[in-house]
């Protein structure tokens, strides 16, 4: 379900209701309560008038409903966006359950549904956490960390993160991290952006040789080296793809009751 587009069909329909009741079924409903008071030859009594005047329920709703919507489109479109992580890819940046907010204007001003960009702002950092939606299925939302920029060239081999030709600085924090047995807990330094990533050691993964990013285009890869459907599958991210940058988590819901202790800025 493309909520963006049910959001814009609403705003769409109750706005037009509300517009044609301001413009013409409104006037025609004070012209007949006019005309019969004129044939009566005397002004109706109040509960008379209010029953003439009545506005229909598709208007009474439209003008209840649509500042309302009109307000949640312009600040989910153009400010910020709520998103729930679905995946265990970005850990341990993000867990599944986290409730994250999404910066919509960081990249620019993008019209909802067709998502072109209107204003021209910052481009992606290397290091930035994003949102975009999946290259091969656009109605999917996905959140990666951008690792290769425009004309970058990238490449990912014995778990070891190449840019440019020069590897990309990490540390060992704990070879045995509780919440991933079996695997390495890493200190990453992507640009100025210090990040924290979980590796297999006894999983070889994918091996990619050198590849250039195009123009226009990022690469992106999830925290959870090992366990990421990201760049490494299925290739780059389209510029006119990207939704905003994420930069909090401001709930966690397992199923149970919602909590407020993890809320925290995300690097």
């Amino acid at each position: 379900m493309d909520f963006s587009l049910l959001l814009v069909v609403a705003v769409a329909v109750t706005g037009m209701v509300w517009l044609l009741d301001a413009v013409w079924w409104g006037r025609a409903r004070r012209a007949r309560l006019a005309a019969m008071e004129a044939g009566n030859g005397e002004r109706l009594d109040d509960d008379s008038r209010r029953k003439l005047a009545r506005e229909p329920w598709p208007v009474d709703y439209s003008r209840s409903f649509f500042p309302v919507l009109l307000v949640v489109l312009v600040l989910r479109s153009f400010v910020v966006e709520p998103f729930q992580i679905p995946s265990g890819s970005m850990r341990p940046t993000l867990e599944v359950g986290d409730f994250i907010l999404v910066n919509k204007f960081t990249y620019g001003l993008r019209l909802p549904v067709i998502n072109t960009r209107l204003v021209e702002m910052n481009d992606p950092e290397r290091g930035d956490v994003m949102v975009f939606r999946f290259p091969q299925e656009p109605s999917v939302n996905f959140i990666k960390r951008v690792v290769g920029l425009p004309g970058d060239r990238i490449r990912y081999e014995g778990k070891q993160l190449y840019v440019n030709g020069e590897a990309v600085p990490s540390s060992l924090l704990e070879a045995d991290p509780r919440d991933q047995p079996g695997e390495q807990l890493l200190e990453e330094l992507l640009g100025d952006q210090a990040h924290q990533i979980y590796n297999n050691p006894r999983d070889p993964g994918p091996q990619m040789r050198e590849l250039e990013v195009p123009e226009g285009h990022y690469f992106t890869m999830g925290d959870n080296r090992d366990h990421s459907n990201d760049s490494r599958y299925w290739g780059f991210v389209p510029e006119e793809n990207i939704v905003g940058q994420a930069f909090a988590v401001w709930m966690h819901w397992d199923g149970g009751l919602p909590s407020f202790g993890s809320v925290r800025r995300i690097h």
